[in-house]
């Protein structure tokens, strides 16, 4: 691999086009849930059925997550993550092509499936080519990414729908992903890791990373966490519709709102774990501090069920993303600064295969509630608290945080 001067250029470059893939990533994804209304016209879809149609992506996404971790760590991320953009680009375009709900499934499933490997890829990127005091910011911002994504998408989305129908939908959002693995493949030649060294390609030792308190602490903090910010990404569009009378093309607003203070939020963490570590704070101590600070801050989330307007609503669910992907990218930062740099693709794939599953299991409750009537109460309840059990967990399995690597 070549050298370069100008390495701060080539980390920047690295971390503006893992921030565009990521928000195609989560473009690709909020489109079936800003179509909901649209696709059940088309396909007859019940609340309980769409939960099922949800879960299906889950159990793909956590079939594949079971190898992306090998994949991304024994082939590199430049490698596997130019591979992944362009299966799922190809997949999100064929969604136009579904003439049934079967095709639908199908095409929804292998594009989860190659979107698997963002998450773990972005990490590995970061451990393997940020330094640390770069590390935290550069998760913060990418950790944006999705964000911006959810922010665009309901603004773009439904207009284009209504225009030329739910399929150009798929196409144009398919076909920005050819555009970027353009701009991937001539951008990321020349990048340097941090310790000079060539990026490990190298197998995780699955007994090794299963048999380490490090790995557990990611794998646990993810379940705990992650079913809610999937809750909220797949079902946040049908509250408004739900519960406010929103239409389709009213719904825009408040998901802008909602995920443009997610954004904030992932920022503002990778803004404030340098910062402690600046005011003299050890890394454990930074690192914790800054998990309790937005633990606390999601637990007035079932205010919003009481809201009277839809911008009261959008406040208080905007709030809780705001903490949870603060929460996160300490996640994120946490897995890059103690994981090994030859397995963190594969813990974080584990990590990811646990918040699938509990993601899994809060669609199917969410389903189950709407049809019998009990509303979303329930889930709200359970994201108030999820992260103050993950903040406790994270210190019971590790009470000292050491890095692993500098």
């Amino acid at each position: 691999m070549d050298r370069i001067d100008d390495g701060a250029g080539a980390r920047r470059w690295l971390v503006a086009l893992l921030f565009v893939g990521t928000a195609l990533n989560y473009v690709d994804r909020q489109v079936l849930a800003l179509l909901k209304p649209t696709l059940e016209a088309e396909f007859g879809w019940t609340n309980q059925e769409f939960a099922h149609f949800g879960s299906a992506v889950n159990i793909a996404t956590i079939v594949a997550l079971l190898f992306v971790g090998w994949f991304v760590d024994r082939f590199g991320v430049r490698i596997a993550y130019g591979i992944a953009v362009t299966v799922w680009s190809i997949a999100g375009m064929g969604h136009a092509a579904a003439a049934s709900v079967g095709q639908f499934v199908a095409a929804r499933s292998i594009l989860a499936v190659a979107e698997s490997v963002n998450t773990p890829a972005a990490v590995k990127a970061a451990a393997t080519y940020l330094p640390l005091k770069e590390r935290s910011f550069g998760l913060g911002l990418v950790n944006t990414a999705p964000n911006i994504g959810a922010i665009l998408t309901p603004l773009l989305i439904p207009p284009l729908a209504l225009a030329f129908g739910w399929k150009a939908a798929f196409i144009v959002t398919g076909a920005l992903g050819f555009v970027w693995l353009a701009f991937w493949i001539a951008g990321t030649r020349r990048l340097v890791p941090v310790d000079a060294a060539p990026p490990s390609r190298a197998e995780a030792n699955w007994g090794a990373l299963l048999r380490d308190r490090r790995s557990w602490a990611v794998i646990g903090a993810k379940a705990l966490t992650d079913c809610v910010w999937w809750f909220l990404l797949f079902w946040t569009p049908d509250l408004f519709n739900r519960v406010f009378k929103m239409n389709q093309a009213q719904i825009g607003w408040p998901i802008a709102i909602i995920f443009t203070m997610a954004a904030a939020g992932a920022l503002s963490s990778g803004a404030l774990f340098p910062r402690l570590l600046d005011r003299g704070m050890t890394v454990d101590r930074a690192r914790k501090s800054s998990m309790l600070f937005y633990a606390l801050m999601i637990l007035p989330i079932p205010l919003a069920l009481q809201a009277q307007t839809p911008l009261v609503a959008a406040l208080l669910i905007g709030l809780a993303l705001f903490a949870h992907q603060g929460f996160s990218t300490n996640i994120f930062g946490l897995a890059a600064d103690i994981v090994p740099s030859g397995r963190v693709a594969s813990v974080m794939a584990a990590g990811a295969v646990a918040g699938n599953l509990t993601g899994l299991a809060m669609n199917e409750l969410t389903g189950w509630t709407l049809d019998n009537g009990v509303g979303y109460w329930p889930m709200f309840a359970i994201a108030a608290g999820a992260y103050l059990a993950a903040t406790l967990y994270v210190q019971l399995v590790l009470p000292v945080i050491r890095p692993a690597h500098a």
